[in-house]
This record gives structure tokens, sequence and C-alpha cells, in this order.
């Protein structure tokens, strides 16, 4: 059953707790990285990339660049990179779009997720050094954000979702 959109976005919730015995098929996969592969990027640049680590090895080295249980019981983590200089540039200032394209893409991979029955956990809050050092990553390329991808556990945590009113956050003119 397809998912309305609305239904989609009021119903997404940050998982904290997964079931490590249950990794996320392949082709579950593929359809939810796809969905951040189409995500609109400025001028089409697409300057992130996707990584998606499964295996034991890698999953041990970065799950120390945030200190949660649940996190750890995760089977994949996905990282969203990007490279500051693949980025398109506004003239008139300088701004760089990365952070911009990073955030609709991991948007679209965390709606995707959910519509795929996939629990998510957008963090931000993680040791970038100790990633970067881990990913040996080059010092131009970013990371915006990780989530742990997999099947909720059945007491995983998930708080209440409060947003502000509409009338606080919309103003016509």
């Amino acid at each position: 059953m397809i998912m309305d959109f609305h239904e989609l976005v009021a119903s997404r919730k940050s998982v904290r707790g997964y079931d490590p015995s249950r990794p996320v098929p392949q082709e579950v996969l593929n359809r939810i990285l796809d969905a951040g592969r189409l995500a609109p990027t400025a001028k089409n640049l697409q300057p992130f990339r996707f990584l998606v680590v499964s295996s034991s090895e890698m999953l041990a080295a970065i799950r120390p660049c945030y200190e949660r249980e649940w996190f750890w019981q995760a089977p994949h983590i996905l990282i969203v990179k990007g490279d500051r200089n693949a980025a398109w540039v506004r003239p008139s200032d300088s701004w760089n779009s990365l952070e911009t394209d990073m955030a609709i893409a991991m948007d679209h991979l965390v709606l995707a997720a959910h519509a795929e029955g996939v629990a998510t956990c957008w963090i931000s809050a993680f040791d970038s050094v100790l990633l970067h050092k881990v990913l040996r990553l080059t010092p131009d390329e970013e990371i915006f954000a990780i989530t742990p991808l997999g099947y909720a556990s059945p007491d995983a945590e998930t708080r209440p979702k409060t947003r502000k009113p509409i009338e606080e956050l919309v103003e016509y003119l």
C-alpha cells in the first residue's frame, strides 16, 4: 500500500532502537538510495555521495563517532558526504549550496526509508573528526549527516512529534 505524502511526513519519527538481526534487503536499500539520487540540487550538480556501512568491521570502526547504545544496534549506517568544490556557488555573494543540497538528499532518504518501513534517526551530533579519519576522507569532503538504517526493535524509543503551529511559521506578504 502506498502511503499518502502528507501521511508519510506526519508519521515519520526518529527511531532509537533497531533489530540487529534484520538487515535491510538490497532491493529496499536501492529504492531508498535512489530517492536520494533523485533529490534536486543546485544546477543538478549532485555534489554528494551516499556511504552505506554494513560490514561488521566498518560498523565497529564508525560507531564510536556517536556513543549511543541504540545506534550500535542498527545493521546499516548511512552517511551523506559531499565535496564543497563540486557544489554550485552563487556568483553574487559566493554562497555555497553544498549543505542545502545534502539536506534535501538526506530528507529524501529518510522519507523513502519510512515509506519502505525502514527506521532512521537523522544525526548531526556525531564526532566528525573521528568519522573523517575512519573514512579516510579528503580535506575537501564534508560529512553532513548520518542515520542508522534498519527495522525498529519492538522496544524502540520514539519521541512525540511536536511542531510549532503553522501560524508561527508562515507569513503571507
